[in-house]
C-alpha cells in the first residue's frame, strides 16, 4: 500500500496540513469520484491554511497585546464619540502599508488599549508585524538595554516591527535619557513604519510632558503631523460594566 509511507514522508517533511487532508481523504469512501487534480488542489489548499495559521499565532504572540481583542467586538453602540467610518478605514491596514500613525485620546476607562489592541490584532490578521507597549516599561527596557549593551538591537526589532502600540503616554514627564530614546525609536520609524499612542493627555499638554523644547518639537514633528486621531469622550466603560455592590453584597 503506497498510502501509509506517503503519509509518513509529509511527517517527515513536515507537510502537516497536506498530511491531515490526505488522512481525512482516504477516510471518505467517495473520495474516487474526485479528480487526481482536485484532491491535489485539497491537498495544497489546507497546507497552505494550516501554515498561515501558524504565521499568524506566532504574530500574535510577538504582539505581546495586553487584550485578546478584535475589531468584531468592539462596542459601537456606547456613546462615546467613535467615527465608525475612520474605523472601517483603518481596519483595512493601508494606513500602516503607508507608516501613518494613530493618536487615540479620553480619559481613563474609554476603550482606548481595546481599540488599539484590535487594531494590532487586525494588523497581524493581514500579516503585519505588531508590538504592544506600555510607555513606562519601555523606557525601563531601553534602560537595561543601555547597560547590558542589548540597545542597539532591540531598536533594530522595534523599527522593522510594522505597527508599536505605545500605551499610556504622558503618565509622567520623560528625563534626558527618554527623551533621546524616543527620538531616536521614532526617526527609525518615521515614513515607513506605524505608531500608535493611547492618551489621556490632550496633545497641547505633549511638549510639557517631554520637557526639552527642541527634542518635544523634533519627536511631536514625528508623531503628530502625519497621524490619524480618535479622541474618546464619556463614562469609563469598566465603571458601567462594573457589578452594583450593595451593603450585602461582597466582591467576588
Amino acid at each position: 500500500m503506497l498510502n501509509h509511507p506517503s503519509l509518513d514522508k509529509l511527517s517527515a517533511l513536515r507537510l502537516n496540513g497536506m498530511h491531515k487532508a490526505l488522512s481525512e481523504q482516504l477516510a471518505m469512501p467517495d473520495i474516487d469520484t474526485l479528480s487526481f487534480e482536485e484532491r491535489l488542489g485539497l491537498l495544497i489548499d489546507r497546507e497552505m491554511t494550516e501554515r498561515e495559521n501558524r504565521q499568524l499565532q506566532t504574530r500574535l504572540r510577538q504582539a505581546r497585546l495586553r487584550h485578546r481583542a478584535c475589531l468584531e467586538d468592539l462596542d459601537t453602540r456606547t456613546p462615546r464619540g467613535l467615527d465608525k467610518h475612520l474605523l472601517t478605514h483603518l481596519s483595512t491596514c493601508q494606513w500602516i502599508r503607508e507608516g501613518l500613525n494613530l493618536l487615540i485620546l479620553g480619559p481613563t476607562g474609554v476603550g482606548k488599549t481595546w481599540i488599539a489592541c484590535a487594531l494590532a490584532q487586525q494588523a497581524c490578521r493581514q500579516g503585519l508585524t505588531s508590538r504592544y507597549l506600555r510607555v513606562p516599561r519601555l523606557f525601563e527596557d531601553l534602560h537595561l538595554a543601555h547597560a547590558d549593551g542589548s540597545f542597539p538591537k532591540l531598536m533594530a526589532t522595534y523599527a522593522k516591527t510594522d505597527l508599536i502600540v505605545l500605551d499610556d503616554w504622558g503618565l509622567a514627564s520623560l528625563d534626558t535619557s527618554a527623551r533621546r530614546d524616543l527620538l531616536e525609536l521614532l526617526d527609525d520609524r518615521h515614513g515607513r513604519r506605524s505608531t500608535l499612542i493611547t492618551s489621556q493627555l490632550p496633545v497641547d499638554h505633549w511638549h510639557e510632558v517631554i520637557g526639552d523644547p527642541t527634542l518635544a518639537d523634533a519627536i511631536l514633528d514625528r508623531l503628530v503631523h502625519n497621524a490619524y486621531r480618535i479622541t474618546l469622550k464619556g463614562e469609563s466603560m469598566r465603571k458601567r460594566k462594573a457589578p452594583q455592590l450593595t451593603a450585602n453584597a461582597t466582591p467576588e
